[in-house]
């Protein structure tokens, strides 16, 4: 198994209370560490922009102004995004824009990508909401013309949503032949088979359920296009408590309700409920998540993305993980 780690960037009331002058050296902090621990191969932000669950005046930082300051700031660490909204940037730009954070970091970015879901941001920032039908249109030929521009240099494509003629793409992508897809999303009908085509990493439900019946269905679609599922590896995304028993555990989520409340209100018992749940395998002791963390591999969880809410505060739970789990998993 191959891991990432989550940067705080604001989106889920993970920067609250720090002064926005010093976000940017808390944020860099964090990708400094990781990128100078070898277990750790890429960092990760959220394509957002309002906080979650519930919008806010707290920060929420642009994901690909990250990754250009990340590719300049670290050495060796991945860059990904989890994921960016296709509509949110015309894809030619997008292909773009990526380039260069490729040629900026040296080649180690990633494309993190799918149909896009919060609609308050959607209409906050006048894209309006269209019907599920047209934003994974969007992705399937924002996609096609980003797969064009890495692998030929221009893109020309007459789509339903999106239309280019002869668009150039120089300089080209460090990476050969592109910067990899990670097609995120679990639409059995759409987004599954899109990712069938075209990706390189799937990034879908991470409980066992989840992730059985999405595995079994995109190896449905491979096959009917004829793309080999064995080489597209299967990531999920995992919160991570991690303490010493129950009573540690339950500390350490109460001091997150205390800081989140005041901002999330009456929501504030569903966000602490997504780390109580039974797919939260990444909440527990070091052996718990393990043992858990263990079996989704043997089902074929090759790569797991992690967030910690207490990082932007202190990397205690950071370096635990990095001793205490990751070696008995990677």
């Amino acid at each position: 198994m191959r891991f990432g780690l989550f940067v705080p960037q604001g989106w889920r009331h993970d920067l609250l209370n720090i002064d926005p002058a010093q976000h940017w050296e808390v944020m860099n902090g964090i990708a400094q560490h990781a990128d100078s621990n070898e277990l750790w191969e890429s960092i990760w932000v959220y394509d957002h922009f309002h906080t979650v669950p519930v919008p806010s005046d707290q920060a929420t930082h642009e994901a690909w102004s990250l990754m250009s300051g990340f590719g300049a700031a670290t050495k060796r660490v991945r860059l990904g995004q989890m994921c960016t909204c296709m509509s949110y940037r015309n894809p030619a730009y997008l292909a773009k824009v990526a380039t260069t954070a490729d040629i900026i970091s040296g080649g180690r970015v990633e494309m993190g990508i799918g149909g896009g879901w919060y609609e308050h941001e959607w209409r906050a920032y006048g894209y309006g909401f269209p019907e599920i039908g047209e934003r994974l249109g969007r992705l399937r030929e924002g996609v096609e013309i980003m797969k064009q521009a890495w692998t030929t240099g221009t893109a020309t494509l007459d789509g339903e949503y999106y239309k280019v003629d002869g668009a150039l793409f120089y300089p080209q992508p460090l990476q050969k032949p592109g910067i990899p897809f990670w097609i995120s999303g679990g639409g059995e009908k759409v987004t599954l088979k899109i990712a069938a085509q075209y990706a390189q990493y799937t990034n879908f439900a991470g409980d066992p359920e989840g992730f059985a019946r999405k595995s079994e269905i995109l190896k449905r679609h491979c096959d009917k296009l004829g793309t080999d599922f064995d080489a597209i590896t299967r990531s999920a995304n995992y919160n991570v408590i991690i303490g010493d028993d129950q009573a540690d555990i339950d500390a350490q989520l109460d001091a997150l309700e205390q800081r989140v409340r005041p901002f999330l209100g009456e929501k504030t018992d569903g966000f602490i409920a997504e780390y109580r749940s039974g797919g939260a395998l990444a909440v527990g002791t070091p052996e718990q998540i393990v043992e858990r963390l263990k079996a989704q591999a043997d089902a074929g969880l090759g790569y797991a993305i992690f967030y910690f809410p207490s990082a932007a505060y202190s990397l205690d739970a950071v370096e635990r993980f990095e001793s205490e789990v990751l070696p008995h998993l990677a």
